[in-house]
């Protein structure tokens, strides 16, 4: 998991004091007195990353692109890794300082914020470079609970799952989620999470260096708190990690992720794949290239972009460059796929419209269509250093450029740059939220939004 992330130097909140550590209440499935209703997710809202479970990036009621201006900049208590919420008025951010922020859609100033406890300073930590290291990975919004969930991470390279009431940010349940195998601290919770049918999934990775004794799994919580886990670890004796910021795309009720390089390269340890999950979290189906071995041996494994399900294939892209495109219902083991063509490097998650995938390459954005045949065809490359995970919506392609903290809004059928806007710095593979007249954005000091019209 050796990807390029730069060290973040986090800000003090403005505008508020920082909040105090409470104490962890007792683990509940009971909503706070006098709650109102849980909110219920519109058309326009945005409850987890690339705005569904299937993770297509689509955000069908934007805006019309218009002049890109910045409408307000929230500078909050840490980096957002994670992409922003959005609930009927409410914008969600998470910080690496482990708050939860809800913040007002119109002028962002924050409604209510939760401490979740200390993070954990990078001196702490055996390798890695997010500095402190607390909320990383995208929270997930349950309309049946109303709670926002969250794994933060804290002193001692504790990770916690919490849910986070919606409606007045009251912490609601807490519960320890330490990783099945290997060495707590040596692990970190960066793939988005998911809430599917009552259970909240986390997966794990390693941190930047792939030190200590970590391996690659999921974990499955019930979003009422109290009961049994569910768990799968890659079969290998160490690495695979589970890191992708898109975490699972859920197909036909599966859980697909892609997993890094693990430890074997002789036995077969399902590393270097993508995996097929059932929701009690047992091994369904997967795929692994021939060459899995050295790449195994080389860092070039498959987990570091999501993968993209459209329809009823799957296209997976990771550090090697080959683009995968496997038949959803049956992977195929190990050389199973339908077709691969060299594509690019590709780090985060892509988003699909019909048969068209925009692919986060570590160079450029690119747009890739898969033909009636079950061809890749590469459509365009973007003419600028965009190398974010796009998003679409408004007739436009979103991606960043994280090196230079420019937002771009790309032509969907030539790649070519019809708006663009500084957004300031950005942590590594930043995505935009897309909702009603806006686009939000984490960045190394908070959230800030884009008026698209």
């Amino acid at each position: 998991m050796r990807a390029v992330i730069a060290v973040v130097v986090l800000a003090t909140a403005a505008g508020c004091s920082a909040p105090s550590v409470p104490p962890a209440p007792p683990m509940s499935s009971a909503r706070p007195p006098g709650a109102p209703a849980p909110a219920v997710v519109g058309p326009a809202d945005w409850p987890t990353y690339h705005h569904d479970n299937a993770r297509t990036g689509l955000a069908g009621q934007l805006a019309p692109l218009g002049t890109l201006h910045r409408a307000w900049q929230a500078r909050l208590d840490g980096a957002v890794y994670g992409q922003p919420l959005v609930i009927g008025e409410k914008v969600i951010a998470a910080t690496e300082h482990d708050t939860v922020y809800a913040l007002a859609a119109a002028d962002g100033h924050v409604l209510w914020s939760a401490s979740l406890g200390e993070p954990v300073p990078g001196s702490d930590l055996p390798c890695g470079n997010i500095d402190p290291l607390g909320i990383t990975g995208t929270p997930a919004y349950d309309q049946d609970s109303g709670l926002v969930f969250v794994v933060a991470e804290t002193r001692g390279g504790r990770h916690t799952l919490a849910g986070v009431d919606l409606a007045g940010g009251a912490v609601v349940l807490r519960r320890p989620l330490p990783p099945p195998r290997g060495e707590e601290i040596a692990h970190q919770q960066r793939a988005a999470l998911t809430v599917l049918d009552g259970w909240v999934y986390v997966a794990y990775g390693g941190l930047f260096g792939d030190c200590g004794d970590y391996v690659g799994s999921v974990l499955a919580a019930p979003t009422t708190g109290t009961g049994p886990l569910r768990s799968y670890a890659v079969p290998t004796p160490r690495e695979g990690g589970i890191w992708a910021p898109g975490g699972a795309a859920v197909h036909h009720g599966r859980l697909l992720y892609t997993v890094g390089n693990g430890a074997s390269t002789q036995a077969y340890d399902h590393s270097d794949s993508v995996l097929a999950l059932t929701p009690q979290l047992s091994l369904a189906d997967s795929f692994s290239p021939a060459q899995w071995g050295a790449d195994n041996a080389d860092d070039l494994d498959l987990g570091s972009m999501s993968p993209v399900v459209l329809g009823e294939r799957v296209l997976a892209v990771g550090k090697r460059g080959d683009g995968y495109l496997l038949d959803a219902t049956r992977l195929g083991g190990i050389s199973g796929q339908l077709t691969s063509d060299p594509l690019c490097q590709a780090f985060g998650a892509g988003a699909v419209a019909g048969s068209t995938v925009y692919l986060p390459c570590t160079d450029s954005t690119r747009a890739v269509d898969v033909d009636s045949a079950g061809g890749l065809r590469l459509r365009w490359r973007a003419p600028v250093p965009a190398d974010g995970s796009p998003v679409l919506g408004g007739g436009a392609v979103w991606v960043t450029d994280t090196d230079h903290g420019v937002l771009y809004a790309l032509d969907p059928a030539t790649g070519v740059p019809r708006q663009r806007i500084g957004v300031g710095p950005l942590p590594h593979f930043a995505s935009p939220t897309l909702a009603g007249t806006h686009a939000y954005l984490g960045t190394t000091t908070g959230i800030v939004a884009i008026t698209v019209q």
